[in-house]
């Protein structure tokens, strides 16, 4: 597919025609699905499934505007990095997450690793939900609030220039690898190595998640758990992944 998708754009190149166009464009179609199929979408009236993929078409269409192949780099690498700050861009701008519960977000990731640090093992949930001053029904809110934005904080920008996302950073030796490829074999082969220090649940919900692709009902009814508990553990789950990716920022920025 890579190469047929670089023969048609280079084909436009030639011929910027309304044909050859449409024929890259059908031929991407697949590459932004995946990417968007990837991003947790918010329950928002704003966003669907078909909206994001709508937004990704529309960077695909700007990578392909100024996209020269005498450079070298294939057009599926170089259309990524549009792709996804289109997406980003548009989470960003319906974002409707208050500044306040943002603050608690981030304190509530602060207090995961306190006490993981002092404990020397994970917290129970009643003892972060204490160290927080917090209710436990909330501390689930909180933990379901994590779970949605981390796919977007995956795609956040990191670097002196901010060209780069956390996905980015991650090594992958083949940059003619399809976009699917890209995405999901980095983040699995990075988070791989993360979550071998996670509790055998924590890592069974992880994998069926970012693995299989199952969704959160699909897991809670393998396990035997609530959708609302399936989304609190993998909260709190990502929530200490986004402490090791920002770690991974610091090094990079």
């Amino acid at each position: 597919m890579k190469y047929d998708l670089q023969r048609l754009v280079e084909q436009y190149v030639a011929d910027p025609s309304s044909a050859n166009r449409e024929a890259v464009v059908l031929a991407a179609v697949p590459l932004v699905r995946s990417m968007v199929g990837r991003l947790s979408v918010p329950d928002h009236p704003l966003v669907t499934r078909e909206d994001l993929e709508n937004v990704g078409l529309m960077g695909l269409l700007q990578a392909l505007d100024s996209y020269d192949p005498e450079r070298g780099t294939p057009f599926v690498s170089y259309a990524y990095g549009r792709i996804r700050g289109a997406l980003v861009d548009y989470l960003r701008s319906i974002d409707a997450l208050p500044r306040e519960r943002r603050r608690k977000l981030a304190e509530l990731q602060q207090a995961i690793e306190t006490l993981r640090q002092t404990l020397g093992g994970e917290p129970e949930d009643q003892d972060v939900a204490d160290y927080l001053g917090i209710s436990l029904q909330e501390y689930y809110t909180l933990l379901t609030d994590a779970q949605r934005r981390f796919a977007l904080s995956l795609q956040e920008t990191v670097g002196e220039d901010g060209d780069q996302s956390v996905l980015e950073t991650i090594p992958n030796e083949d940059a003619e690898k399809q976009l699917e490829d890209i995405d999901r074999a980095s983040l699995i082969e990075y988070v791989t190595k993360l979550i071998q220090r996670l509790p055998e649940r924590e890592q069974n919900i992880l994998a069926l998640y970012y693995y299989e692709n199952l969704t959160l009902r699909e897991i809670a009814q393998l396990l035997g758990l609530t959708e609302a508990r399936i989304s609190q553990i993998l909260g709190k789950t990502l929530l200490t992944l986004r402490t090791e990716l920002q770690r991974v920022r610091s090094r990079v920025a």
